[in-house]
């Protein structure tokens, strides 16, 4: 495992150097056979404008992300992550049959879940690696991934996320109009994704899939996504963006007030709780520059030198020969991005919200690709590797496969939501 996260370092690392390299052959062949001598001048131009543009983005952050990570921390404090974690026991007994009943593995899962659906990465990823721990003490092959360590990673993976707090606040920083606008639909797609990946394990674990909480469940959420569909499809495009960002908003607010009120009844004191999570929000923006600033600046000189518009022409000509819709090709960068790196995946995302703009179709699209899944590979190394595992089994297979049920999850809602 400490070979596979060296390897995507390494395949960061590579793509970084290649959008240089890539930059600098296309340039001199346009400046040696089409005679455009002001393309070097664009392409530094392009990387001066991007570094300003990474630090502003990182400088404007800091004011939502400290807003949001103030209520999460009221909501942390609160007990809401152990509220969902109560909730969702009778499901996750039967996801985890091997794990034996009241083990303390069963509780850290649940609060790792229960933390990434509310976005608290801070606290997820501890109680990740903790679980993870405590099924390896129960792993009868010690180098080998467990069937409850698949489960997990590919819940993990597939991003399940109540609030997408963070893509809010980089659309909010980007000029979106409305930065909740696509909270249903990516709530929608990531429940897709997290849907597909689940059954794929239950599957191969042979668990029952008719076990009446288990048929609830997946039931139930296939019920909901089957009437947003068919609401959706009922009435007028401008109606729906209308409704739906009403009902995206409200949620979030009712939600907000759900965390104070449960910071209430825990007897604490909200108002600190708030002050100690946008210290944590502060110091997030802050850390996030250097790695803002190269992404944005690789991807802007490879933009600027046409390689960008040459693959995305490339794509768009052969999706639209096969006589498919094509407007999907501008964001999915992104989408190829995320399974292999989160800072890489949010260049990209920035990157398509900064051309074409954060209220367009790509803009929307590719916020939604951002969040609709986690980072696989990164998650698969840090956490197997946390505890020595070098056979992942189907780990992987099953996580990947839940990155492409969001992809197209992603593609189908956002023409569902935003297409006139």
């Amino acid at each position: 495992m400490v070979k596979l996260h060296y390897f995507c370092s390494m395949v960061l690392n590579y793509i970084w150097i290649a959008f240089f390299l890539i930059a600098f052959v296309i340039g001199l062949c346009k400046v040696i056979f089409t005679g455009d001598v002001g393309i070097f001048t664009d392409m530094m131009n392009a990387t001066f404008a991007a570094a300003k543009n990474g630090f502003e983005i990182s400088l404007g952050l800091t004011g939502v992300l400290s807003l949001w990570m103030g209520f999460m921390k009221i909501g942390e404090k609160g007990g809401v992550v152990d509220f969902l974690a109560r909730a969702g026991s009778p499901l996750f007994s039967r996801l985890f049959p091997d794990i034996p009943k009241g083990h303390p593995a069963t509780g850290s899962i649940f609060m790792n879940i229960a933390a990434n659906m509310l976005n608290l990465d801070n606290a997820a990823t501890p109680l990740g690696l903790k679980a993870m721990q405590q099924l390896q003490d129960l792993n009868p092959k010690k180098d080998t991934a467990s069937n409850p360590m698949i489960m997990f990673i590919v819940l993990n993976a597939s991003g399940l996320t109540l609030i997408p707090v963070t893509i809010m606040v980089y659309r909010a920083q980007m000029g979106a109009a409305n930065p909740a606008d696509i909270f249903v639909p990516l709530m929608i797609t990531t429940t897709i994704a997290t849907l597909i990946g689940t059954i794929y394990v239950c599957i191969k674990q042979q668990i029952n899939l008719l076990d009446k909480v288990l048929l609830g469940f997946f039931g139930g959420i296939t019920t909901f996504i089957a009437l947003v569909v068919w609401l959706v499809k009922s009435f007028p495009q401008e109606q729906v963006s209308v409704y739906s960002s009403l009902i995206a908003n409200l949620l979030l607010f009712c939600i907000t007030i759900a965390f104070i009120v449960a910071g209430i009844r825990k007897k604490i004191n909200v108002y600190d709780a708030f002050i100690e999570g946008a210290k944590d929000g502060f110091k997030t923006a802050v850390m996030i520059i250097p790695y803002l600033i190269a992404m944005l600046v690789g991807i802007s000189i490879f933009r600027a030198s046409g390689a960008m518009t040459f693959i995305t022409d490339g794509l768009t000509y052969l999706v639209s020969t096969c006589g498919l819709p094509s407007d999907w090709v501008t964001a999915f960068p992104t989408a190829i991005m995320k399974p292999l790196s989160g800072s890489g995946a949010r260049g990209m995302m920035l990157d398509a919200m900064q051309t074409y703009g954060a209220d367009s179709f790509t803009g929307k699209l590719a916020s939604i690709f951002q969040g609709s899944t986690d980072t696989t590979f990164y998650l698969v190394a840090v956490y197997f590797g946390a505890v020595n595992i070098k056979n992942t089994r189907y780990a992987i297979a099953g996580s990947l496969l839940a990155d492409l049920a969001g992809i197209l999850a992603a593609i189908f809602v956002c023409y569902l939501f935003f297409e006139n």
